[in-house]
Order: structure tokens, then C-alpha cells, then sequence
């Protein structure tokens, strides 16, 4: 089951102290899927990595349940980290030398032992769920959907209650795209999985529960994105 979500007066500062991103309040209950659309530079990444606790000088509170990840110490927030999300980059950030087995398991060696095995037994399922039956052949061989694919049965395999995805669906054809799309809306609605996925995919976004809209580092209120969305079906 997925972990619910409150952020509250969270600001994350850049290099030179300009405010990159500032959010005043963001709930999402457990097994939620969020959406977050805007335009390049408006904060969407610094958004995710910012509630992955990645995000280095970050202020406020980020709490996953009643852990507010933001509070913990280095070590205790990359251990949360490990334990609790997932996450789904735009570059795959695979391994190429290794098949799709050694790739979807890599995160077994920072488990304990009794926990390895179960994990490979889910990361198995998860690559035959998604198609990519077990082969030798290392993943520089595969396709853009396919290296992707093993990319989410790499994250679901810890069984992580949190899934994270930067733009997952954006160096994929619009076929490989789709497929993963209902790959991923499907899995987290089984496993009750919160899902936050940034996007600029309407066909992603359409399959969330709830969609943010971010800009100039801000949130931007519903209302205004509605008269955008209308004034732009009108014209």
C-alpha cells in the first residue's frame, strides 16, 4: 500500500540563494497518482527530487505518512530513501553491459539478505508482467521502450510503497509510449502504489487521479489553468 503525502512551506534554494521552487501546501492521500505538468524550467524536477529528499538545501516539510524526510539526518533520510521509493528517471540510468534481470535487481545489494531473494522473485514477475522475458542479452540491445520498461520493474521490484518518474514516457515513440502508460497506471493501481510522475504527456497526465501545474517555480491555482485550457479550446 502507498504512503500518503503533506508538503508544507516547502522552498528549495539554487546555487546563487534564488528561490528555485516554493509550495505552500500539497496533500496526496496513499495510493494517489499526481500528475505535474508545466513548462521547461518551472520547477517540475526540482519538485520531485525535492520530495525524494535529493534535493540539497530544501526547507519546510516533506512528510511521507509521519516521516517528514526533510528532518532526517543524512544517512537516515538516504536509508528511507532505499526502503520506501522508487524512482523512474528519464535517461533509464541502466547499466548497458547487463540484461534486463541483473538491471531490474542491482537495488539487492543495498537489502539485507533475507530480503534479496523475495526481490528477485518480484523483479522476475515484474519484467514478464511488462513483456521482457528473461534473455542474456544486455540492454544496450533494446529498445528505448524496452530499456524503460526494465527501468519501472527496477524501481516496483523493492516493492517501494512511493514511485517517483521523471518524465518517463519522454524518448519513447508514441506507440512504446502508450504501452508504458498503461504499464505503469496499471501496476501502481495494483500494488496501490502513490504515483508521482512529472510529464509533459497528455496522454500520461490523463491517466492520473489529480494534476498540478507548476510555473516559475510556483503552483499554479486550478482556476487559472482551467481559463487557459478553455480560452486555448475556444480560440
Amino acid at each position: 500500500m502507498g504512503l500518503s503525502l503533506r508538503v508544507e512551506g516547502l522552498e528549495v534554494p539554487g546555487p546563487d540563494g534564488r528561490v528555485l521552487l516554493r509550495l505552500d501546501t500539497l496533500s496526496l492521500p496513499a495510493g494517489a497518482r499526481l500528475g505535474v505538468r508545466g513548462p521547461s524550467g518551472a520547477g517540475k524536477s526540482t519538485f520531485l527530487y525535492a520530495i525524494a529528499g535529493l534535493m540539497h538545501g530544501a526547507r519546510g516539510r516533506v512528510a511521507w505518512e509521519d516521516t517528514d524526510l526533510l528532518s532526517l539526518r543524512t544517512e537516515a533520510r538516504t536509508r528511507f530513501r532505499a526502503e520506501t521509493i522508487g524512482m523512474i528517471f528519464q535517461d533509464f540510468l541502466l547499466f548497458d553491459e547487463l540484461g534486463p534481470m541483473a538491471n531490474a535487481t542491482l537495488t539487492a545489494m543495498f537489502h539485507p539478505r533475507r530480503r534479496r531473494a523475495p526481490l528477485r522473485a518480484r523483479a522476475a514477475s515484474l519484467l514478464e508482467q511488462l513483456g521482457l522475458p528473461e534473455t542474456p542479452r544486455p540492454v544496450a540491445t533494446f529498445s528505448g521502450g524496452e530499456r524503460q520498461r526494465v527501468a519501472v520493474a527496477r524501481a516496483l521490484a523493492a516493492d517501494a510503497p512511493v514511485l517517483l518518474a521523471d518524465e518517463p514516457t519522454a524518448s519513447l515513440h508514441r506507440e512504446a509510449a502508450d504501452r508504458l502508460i498503461d504499464d505503469l497506471a496499471e501496476l501502481a493501481r495494483a500494488r496501490g502504489t502513490t504515483l508521482v510522475a512529472v510529464s509533459h504527456d497528455p496522454a500520461l497526465l490523463e491517466r492520473m487521479d489529480q494534476v498540478i501545474t507548476l510555473q516559475d517555480g510556483g503552483l499554479v491555482p486550478e482556476d487559472t489553468v482551467g481559463a487557459a485550457r478553455t480560452a486555448r479550446e475556444t480560440a
